[in-house]
């Protein structure tokens, strides 16, 4: 079977943590920044976990799965 190649679009936006868990930064934070509240931009800086399927899913992608 030839090798895995890794997914260079998600490996810029994605990191995998040592315990296995995806960090990703959140959507909806492009432009448009003024229709949204000062507490939504922040939280929208934020990095979050990625749910279990997605995660999954983004690891396969990686190639480490």
């Amino acid at each position: 079977m030839p090798k895995l190649k890794t997914h260079k679009g998600v490996a810029k936006r994605v990191k995998v943590s040592k315990r296995g868990k995806v960090r990703r930064y959140q959507a909806w934070h492009g432009h448009l920044m003024t229709g949204k509240s000062g507490s939504r931009r922040r939280r929208l800086r934020r990095s979050v976990i990625a749910n279990k399927q997605v995660a999954r899913r983004l690891k396969r992608l990686l190639g480490l799965r």
